[in-house]
């Protein structure tokens, strides 16, 4: 179900980058860069950030939704999908959270009971 989600969200994102900057706020979006889009990511991880701490709910729901499409339009310009995220968490499955994190810093975290 969720797949099914991304699959068409990135579609759709696909199908309009070459629409006109004129009247898509996607091409548009796409036209000024990476740099841009990935500051709209941070701008809508921000705001999400903030409902969530205000305990709103429906803003936490809008802004995430905001925040996923913000992704969605990185990956794209990275020529991503959310094929890529989703095979990376299934990597990760199963792994302690601290375990993969010291994997990817090179830092290893201390033994049980230290």
């Amino acid at each position: 179900m969720t797949d099914d989600r991304l699959a068409r969200l990135s579609e759709t994102i696909r199908a309009r980058r070459g629409a006109d900057p004129h009247t898509s706020y996607l091409a548009r979006l796409l036209e000024r860069g990476r740099e841009r889009i990935a500051q709209k990511v941070g701008e809508e991880a921000v705001e999400t950030v903030i409902a969530a701490v205000r305990g709103d709910a429906d803003g936490v729901v809008g802004e995430a939704a905001d925040l996923v499409f913000h992704l969605a339009v990185l990956l794209e310009s990275m020529d991503l999908d959310f094929d890529a995220v989703l095979q990376e968490l299934e990597r990760r499955e199963g792994l302690s959270g601290l375990v993969e994190k010291a994997a990817r810093s090179g830092v290893l975290p201390p033994a049980q009971g230290d």
